[in-house]
């Protein structure tokens, strides 16, 4: 095979909204505060729906745009930071609730670059015949890992998740899935951890900020070279949603003024590990994106971790 190719997107959020005001109901904050820093308008909080429940709303949705069906699905991959259970596997329950038979099912946890490190092991598990069509997904409950008085994190994250079927190519076909760009720092593992058997998340805000907005253009760049594009022929980039100033000094870096820029931070809040499908989900949803344009995902944060493709869009 000449690699995979993402052939339909789905996305799912939880139906309630938490806006800035609620939050400043709540904590030490208020709507000013918090645009001026993340630039978060709202957020969707999961209320009595599991990890496994939004993991597989997102896939179901993308199962349905891509026309296919459970039964032709051979490997399920989920990247996560917020499951509970150790086993069965979040990847194995989705699978069961999908009534896929008998897949390879794994987890992936790489935090905020955990949806790009699954595409790609999902990609590479494709193009050495080991699989034949996935389901890749990113889904959070972030809102389990905070706590709701310290205002530095409970203003920033949400929940949701995002799915993507990807398949096999025939023999000479345009890699729909470029080469990944992927490491890590773990020496500066301990700028975003979340810990403890009550998990509470907790984040070196400016020294994260800092990173990303110094580090990481040159290795998104290239990813771009990787897949043989210069930046400048991006159609679009979805980022990780960690916060509107961050996308924006990553974006101007890379000079994409005439790409489009997925920025669902605003609405959804930092989703971890289900940011990138879902902002990417909905971008193609509301047609900003064509099929076959070039996008640069870009995933990055605890670890800290950073992973990044570009992909055709489906």
């Amino acid at each position: 095979m000449s690699g995979s190719r993402i052939v339909a997107l789905g996305h799912y959020q939880p139906p309630k909204v938490l806006t800035n005001d609620d939050l400043a109901a709540l904590v030490d904050t208020d709507d000013e505060w918090i645009r001026t820093r993340v630039g978060i308008r709202t957020r969707h909080i999961a209320e009595g729906e599991t990890l496994v429940d939004l993991a597989t709303e997102a896939a179901q949705k993308a199962l349905a745009n891509s026309g296919r069906t459970a039964a032709e699905i051979d490997l399920v991959v989920v990247a996560t930071c917020t499951a509970i259970e150790r086993s069965p596997n979040t990847a194995a329950a989705v699978a069961a609730r999908l009534g896929v038979r008998s897949p390879a099912a794994y987890d992936v946890n790489t935090v905020c670059s955990g949806f790009s490190y699954a595409l790609a092991t999902a990609d590479h598990a494709i193009r050495a015949g080991a699989a034949r069509r996935a389901l890749v997904i990113g889904a959070e409950r972030m809102s389990d890992t905070l706590d709701w008085t310290d205002r530095s994190t409970c203003v920033i994250f949400g929940d949701g998740a995002g799915a993507a079927v990807v398949e096999a190519q025939e023999e000479g076909a345009e890699p729909g899935i470029g080469p990944v760009v992927w490491g890590s720092e773990p020496e500066r593992g301990d700028a975003v951890v979340i810990t403890g058997w009550d998990p509470v998340i907790s984040q070196q805000g400016q020294s994260v900020f800092r990173w990303a907005t110094t580090q990481l253009a040159p290795l998104a760049r290239e990813a771009c070279e990787r897949a043989g594009l210069d930046p400048s022929e991006l159609k679009g980039f979805v980022p990780h949603q960690a916060n509107l100033r961050i996308i924006n000094a990553i974006a101007a870096k890379l000079g994409l003024a005439d790409a489009v820029v997925a920025r669902d931070v605003v609405d959804s809040g930092n989703t971890s590990a289900a940011s990138i499908p879902l902002a990417f989900s909905k971008l193609v949803e509301r047609g900003e994106l064509s099929p076959g344009d070039p996008v640069l995902l870009f995933g990055f944060g605890g670890g800290l971790a950073y992973a990044g493709q570009v992909v055709r869009c489906p």
